[in-house]
C-alpha cells in the first residue's frame, strides 16, 4: 500500500475560525508569524507555530515530507469567488447604463456566442487559469443556457481537481430567442448535467435560474422542485440588484408580496440557496432571508461599476444572514479577490460601516465557504479541511512596500493588502497541497 503523501508548508499563517465581527473578536482567527501546515494526501493534519508543529511530526513524515519556505510571506486559505458569470469574461470592462441595459447591450451578445462549443471551451480555460493566478480556488459559476457551456466549465475544473459549483442558466422568457430553453427543457439538460458533473471529483452543481423575470412560473416552480430533489444540490440566483429590476418583478407577480416572495412561494430559497446582490432589502425582508437559510454572494465593484447601490454588510450580518464576496465577473471588473475587498471597503465607507481587514478576509474565506455549505471541505486550516491555499508577497509593488514600511500592527499590514494589493501579490495557488499556480 502506496504510504500517503507528506506536505509541509512553512510560512505566515492567516485562517479564520469564526466571523471577526464588527469588532475584530481576537477568539475568530490565528496567526502565526512562523508557521506552518502539515498536509498529508492534500488535506490538512495540523496547522500551529513551525517549531511546534515540526517538534511533533512522525520521524517518517519529517523525512519524506515535501517543503514548501515561503518565509515573510503570507499564507492564507484559497480565495472563494460566490458569484461569477464565466461567459462574461470577455466583456469586463465594457460601458453601459445600469444592470437591464448592461444584460441586452453586452451580456446577451456575449452568452449568444457560446452556441458554439469551442468558444465554451476556450473561455473556460481562460476563465479558470485566470482564477487560480488571482489565488481563488473555489467559485459559485453562472454557464449559460447552453448544457455545453457548463460542461465545458466542469471539464476544465476537473482536469485541475478544483472544488466548483456550476449550472446551466434557466432562462425561457423576457430575453433573445437564441438564449431561450423551455421550462422542460431547462429541467431536462439540469438533470443531466447532475447526473455527469454532481459530485464528481470535488464538483458541485447549481440550479441556477438566471433571475425571476426571465423565467416562466413553470420554470421557477420545477427548479425549485428540482432543488428540493436531493439534499446535497445547491442553487443560485439574483435578488433585489436594481431598482428597475424590483418593479418590473413587482409587475411580473403582483400576487407576491415582494421580489423575496417570488422566490420563497417557488422554493428557490434555502440552505445552499445564494443569492447575488439583495442591495435594495428591507430588515423584515433580511430577517426572512436568513430564517430561510439562504445565502447572499456580496458583489461591491459590480454594484459600483453599475451604479446599482450599496450592500449593507453590517445590516445583513447582524439579521443573520451568510455572507461571501463575490466579483461577479463581467459587470465586476475584474477577478482579484483583493481588488473586490477594496470596494467592499469603498461601499461600507458609503453605508457608515467600513470593513475591517480582519473581517474583510473572513469574507474572502471562510465567510464565502459558510455562504456555500462548504466549510465542512474548505476555508480554513482546520484538521481535515482541503488543502487548497494562496501563498500572498506583503511587498509586491513598491507601493505596499512603502506602506508596511509604516505598519505597527497585523491589522494595518493586512489593511494595507486589502486596499493596495491586486494579482501582483499572488506568489502561488495550491490546490489539494500541489501547486496549481506560480508566479514566474
Amino acid at each position: 500500500m502506496k504510504p500517503p503523501s507528506q506536505r509541509l508548508v512553512r510560512g505566515q499563517i492567516l485562517h479564520f475560525l469564526a466571523d471577526p465581527g464588527p469588532a475584530d473578536d481576537p477568539a475568530a482567527w490565528q496567526f502565526f508569524d512562523d508557521g506552518g501546515l502539515w498536509i498529508e494526501d492534500g488535506h490538512i493534519r495540523a496547522a500551529g507555530p513551525w517549531d511546534t508543529l515540526t517538534a511533533a511530526l512522525p520521524a517518517d513524515v519529517r523525512s519524506s515530507a515535501t517543503i514548501d519556505d515561503h518565509r515573510g510571506r503570507l499564507v492564507l486559505p484559497g480565495f472563494i469567488d460566490t458569484h461569477l458569470h464565466y461567459p462574461q469574461a470577455g466583456i469586463v470592462g465594457a460601458f453601459s447604463h445600469q444592470l437591464l441595459d448592461w444584460l441586452n447591450e453586452h451580456t446577451f451578445p456575449a452568452e449568444a456566442r457560446f452556441a458554439d462549443p469551442a468558444e465554451a471551451t476556450r473561455s473556460a480555460e481562460f476563465v479558470v487559469g485566470r482564477l487560480l493566478a488571482h489565488g481563488t480556488t473555489t467559485a459559485s459559476v453562472f454557464a449559460t443556457v447552453h448544457a455545453h457551456s457548463a460542461d465545458a466549465f466542469f471539464a476544465a475544473a476537473a482536469a485541475r481537481n478544483l472544488r466548483m459549483l456550476c449550472g446551466k442558466v434557466l432562462m425561457d422568457c423576457h430575453c433573445p430567442d437564441a438564449l431561450r430553453d423551455t421550462a422542460a427543457s431547462g429541467d431536462r439538460d439540469s438533470r443531466a448535467l447532475i447526473e455527469r458533473w454532481h459530485g464528481h471529483g470535488r464538483l458541485r452543481y447549481s440550479i441556477t435560474p438566471r433571475f425571476a423575470a426571465t423565467s416562466t412560473a413553470d420554470q421557477l416552480r420545477r427548479a425549485g422542485e428540482l432543488f428540493a430533489s436531493r439534499p446535497d444540490l445547491h442553487l443560485q440566483s439574483h435578488l433585489a440588484e436594481n431598482p428597475a429590476e424590483i418593479a418590473w418583478i413587482a409587475s411580473l407577480f403582483p400576487e407576491r408580496r415582494d421580489y423575496l416572495d417570488v422566490y420563497a412561494h417557488f422554493g428557490l430559497l434555502g440552505p445552499r440557496a445564494i443569492h447575488a446582490h439583495c442591495i435594495h432589502l428591507d430588515d423584515e425582508q433580511r430577517r426572512r432571508l436568513a430564517a430561510s437559510g439562504s445565502a447572499v454572494a456580496f458583489c461591491p465593484s459590480s454594484n459600483l461599476f453599475l451604479g446599482s447601490g450599496f450592500f449593507d454588510h453590517a445590516a445583513s450580518s447582524a439579521a443573520g444572514i451568510r455572507v461571501g464576496l463575490a466579483s461577479d465577473v463581467g459587470a465586476g471588473t475584474g477577478f482579484s479577490s483583493l481588488r473586490t475587498l477594496a470596494a467592499a471597503h469603498a461601499v461600507g465607507q458609503a453605508c457608515g460601516t467600513p470593513l475591517s481587514a480582519l473581517r474583510g478576509f473572513y469574507l474572502a474565506t471562510l465567510g464565502g465557504a459558510r455562504a456555500l455549505y462548504l466549510d465542512d471541505f474548505i476555508g480554513n486550516f482546520q484538521p481535515g479541511r482541503e488543502a487548497d491555499f494562496v501563498v500572498l508577497d506583503w511587498s509586491a509593488t513598491p507601493e505596499l512596500a512603502w506602506r508596511l514600511e509604516r505598519c505597527r500592527s497585523l491589522a494595518e499590514r493586512l489593511f494595507a493588502l486589502m486596499i493596495l494589493g491586486d494579482e501582483r501579490c499572488i506568489v502561488a495557488t495550491h490546490v489539494l497541497g500541489e501547486t496549481a499556480w506560480r508566479r514566474a
